[in-house]
């Protein structure tokens, strides 16, 4: 759920596509456009890449239920998280090296090139009928290598646009757009999967990167400031180093680590759907926009989470309702029931987002902030992937009920374990001078 050759000045607004400012001090004004998703690198906010976001999340969708259709196994579900959250994992911390190296918004438009032509793969594979899963892993893990690549870049546009008092109103704006894709997407994909097949999904998902390359568009170059570092492990040791001696940076990685690894259910929902919901594509539409709603929802309402003053406190608190809501989830047999669950998870997913996120920006300089965001990304981008591989990997021994509420608990005695580990987490406050006003 994450960097112009001008300073970041104190009056710089949140340009987002259309190029109007679209934040105020200690919020989200009026219409305002996230977790990162695993290969969507757009750049800016607004109509574009909201666009762009839904296309992304109706290919995830149509990957994850042609996938089952194909095996009718949980644990094969969870593989193409696995498929997806490898590279992530090794390429995230490289592509945070080259953020600082080079004109970030040119790296973040090559790949989102790459991510076209993969995208044009993936639905040229459903229009042939191949009904081969391993076309599907390796297009996702390319995929998944791009976003790698490139979303690091992306992350780093907020803070270099944006004063630091107002980061938080910054990342709470393109989280909402992220979650109003995130929301619309699953919901919009399960209509067009009933109505004419998958192979629909994919094709919308490629016409929908024209909102990523309009967005990008909008943008002024960006390379490093403080001078170029140059690429590789060098770099990347010295990013890590960096986290290492920072207590509140590694607690908050580690925080949504819990999150993710042990909670996330999402390769759960084709079985779950199927064994308590119904089984219908619509069903399975609803339940993956569930937890997107819950974040609009998180993400308009993101004022006092933006300005607490003991932001550490309240992102343990998020990570255990997040685990608590999964847990239920994992139990429920009424629709209504679990679509509740899943939006109050959502909400509290994207509330440690957002606090993860405006921590990161504003203790990390701009030297370091390509390759502490690469961590940052390979976290909240692979850490889904891997969890969602936990999933299914568990619901295969187990069953899928048991690995939600197993993974729900889990993650609410992590988060518990974080806060008497890293004592200074909880403790820490935002500087006055970095508070909104």
């Amino acid at each position: 759920m994450s960097r112009p050759p001008y300073a970041r000045g104190r009056d710089r607004p949140n340009l987002g596509a259309t190029g109007r400012c679209r934040t105020r001090r200690g919020g989200v004004s009026c219409w305002t456009p996230g977790r990162c998703g695993t290969r969507r690198t757009s750049g800016g906010s607004g109509p574009g890449s909201s666009l762009s976001i839904i296309g992304g999340q109706m290919t995830g969708f149509a990957v994850t239920l042609q996938v089952y259709r194909m095996t009718h196994s949980s644990a094969a579900v969870g593989a193409v998280g696995l498929a997806t959250g490898a590279p992530l994992i090794i390429l995230g911390l490289f592509g945070g090296s080259v953020a600082d190296a080079v004109d970030r918004r040119l790296l973040v438009l090559i790949t989102n090139w790459g991510s076209i032509v993969v995208s044009a793969l993936l639905a040229a594979q459903a229009f042939l009928g191949l009904g081969l899963l391993w076309p599907l892993y390796v297009l996702v893990a390319v995929q998944a290598l791009l976003g790698g690549i490139g979303a690091p870049a992306r992350r780093t546009f907020v803070p270099r646009l944006l004063a630091a008092d107002q980061v938080a109103a910054g990342v709470a704006l393109n989280q909402l757009n992220f979650q109003l894709g995130m929301m619309a997407g699953p919901a919009l994909a399960g209509v067009v999967t009933a109505a004419g097949g998958l192979r629909l999904c994919y094709l919308a998902d490629v016409v929908s990167f024209a909102g990523t390359l309009y967005a990008l568009s909008r943008l002024p170059p960006m390379p490093p400031q403080d001078g170029a570092t140059r690429p590789g492990v060098t770099a990347v040791v010295e990013g890590l180093r960096f986290i290492r001696h920072r207590p509140v940076l590694a607690g908050v990685f580690l925080a949504d680590l819990d999150a993710m690894v042990l909670g996330m259910p999402f390769a759960l929902f084709p079985a779950l759907n199927e064994a308590h919901f119904g089984g219908t594509a619509q069903t399975l539409g609803l339940l993956t926009a569930a937890p997107a709603i819950g974040g609009l929802l998180g993400s308009t309402l993101s004022g006092p989470a933006g300005q607490a003053s003991r932001p550490g406190r309240t992102l343990l608190a998020a990570v255990m309702v997040w685990g608590l809501a999964i847990a239920g989830f994992g139990l429920a047999h009424t629709l209504w029931l679990g679509l509740v669950l899943l939006v109050l998870a959502g909400a509290a997913d994207t509330t440690s987002v957002i606090i993860r996120s405006t921590i990161v920006q504003v203790a990390t300089p701009d030297r370091f902030r390509g390759r502490v965001t690469g961590v940052d990304f390979v976290i909240g981008a692979g850490g889904p992937q891997l969890g969602n591989f936990r999933a299914g990997a568990v619901a295969s021994v187990t069953s899928p009920g048991a690995s939600a509420v197993g993974g729900g608990l889990a993650t609410v005695l992590g988060a518990a374990l974080l806060k008497v580990a890293i004592p200074a987490l909880s403790r820490y406050a935002v500087p006055a001078r970095e508070r909104a006003d």
